[in-house]
């Protein structure tokens, strides 16, 4: 809840699941750029550390996934276990959200699955299933780390 300048009370909206929309996505050697159906971009900027199947993420960080088709050139954007970002600004952008609860574990897309561990989440990737690649991108104020999950 909050208060208002006026003395009363209002009530926050509770974040909800949002399914994401195909976005365009740019690969280039200095980072990875998507473009939101609002027309905003974002960039991660530099190259990746390749991690094989799996990724266990840092506590305490914004997690975001980007599973792109197998040219690189769309894909969907998610957002996990974000409570911060308005449900109309994902819906609007086209960036999806799930929430998990300790021990939870979803699909984000089909052969991807992410596993709440504690703070940490588990992002593992089947690329029997997977035709595309899956980036893992981390950030807090004080940094940013860049992943992508690749087959054995």
């Amino acid at each position: 809840m909050l208060l208002t300048g006026e003395g009363k009370v209002k009530r926050m909206n509770r974040a909800s699941e949002v399914a994401p929309s195909t976005l365009p996505v740019e690969l280039t050697e200095g980072g990875i750029g998507v473009e939101y159906l609002d027309g905003r971009q974002v960039f991660y900027h530099g190259v990746p550390s390749k991690t094989v199947e799996s990724h266990r993420t840092t506590p305490q960080m914004d997690v975001h996934v980007l599973i792109t088709d197998g040219d690189g050139t769309e894909g969907i954007l998610v957002y996990l276990n974000d409570r911060k970002t308005g449900d109309e600004i994902l819906e609007d952008s086209g960036v999806g959200r799930v929430l998990l609860a300790d021990g939870e574990s979803a699909s984000v897309f089909p052969g991807v699955t992410v596993t709440r561990d504690g703070f940490a989440l588990e992002i593992d990737a089947d690329f029997e299933t997977v035709d595309g690649r899956v980036f893992v991108f981390e950030e807090s104020e004080m940094a940013e780390r860049r992943h992508e999950i690749v087959a054995e």
